[in-house]
């Protein structure tokens, strides 16, 4: 049985980053949400110049995740400014981790989420920090089964649409 590899990103993957960020998101949200909403979160989000962006910004990182010869999802970390929103000092921002659906179960999410807390682990970061739509039953899941506990809540604006992320953390100290 072949073994999932995680392997950092760089500018090269834009392509492979871009098209899983657009599938994977469609793949979750789009049966909760508009296709105008949907087509406008991808359109402005996801574009080769935002991507290629977020991929050359010194303060965020994406590792992915290689079955075979495939990448299958990726992680996207922020630290310093380019945290979505300011928390303590010395946190770790889990930006994203997208697995490609029909991966889902295969433990990629798992690796990936690990991988960003070994980096915490080597950087010395206090705690990592992520925000979950709360309607993602399966994420929000998955992280408390991980340990992460809510400790705020967030507006996501997708198009029209005014949702609530749940922010949920994790002490890198004791884990």
């Amino acid at each position: 049985m072949s073994k999932i590899k995680i392997k950092k990103a760089t500018i090269s993957d834009l392509k492979i980053i871009r098209k899983i960020s657009k599938q994977t998101f469609t793949e979750t949200f789009a049966d909760m949400n508009t296709p105008e909403n949907m087509a406008n979160y991808i359109l402005e989000n996801f574009n080769t110049e935002q991507m290629a962006s977020e991929i050359n910004n010194p303060e965020s990182a994406f590792y992915l995740a290689v079955l075979e010869n495939d990448t299958i999802g990726y992680l996207k970390i922020n630290l310093g400014n380019a945290q979505t929103e300011k928390q303590k000092e010395n946190t770790l921002e889990i930006h994203r981790i997208y697995v490609l659906q029909a991966f889902h179960g295969k433990k990629a999410g798992q690796l990936l989420l690990d991988e960003a807390i070994k980096i915490a682990k080597q950087t010395g970061i206090d705690s990592v920090w992520l925000g979950v739509w709360e309607e993602n039953h399966q994420a929000l899941h998955f992280y408390s089964k991980n340990g992460f506990v809510e400790f705020d809540q967030h507006v996501f604006i997708l198009g029209d649409e005014v949702q609530t992320d749940l922010l949920m953390q994790l002490g890198i100290k004791n884990h």
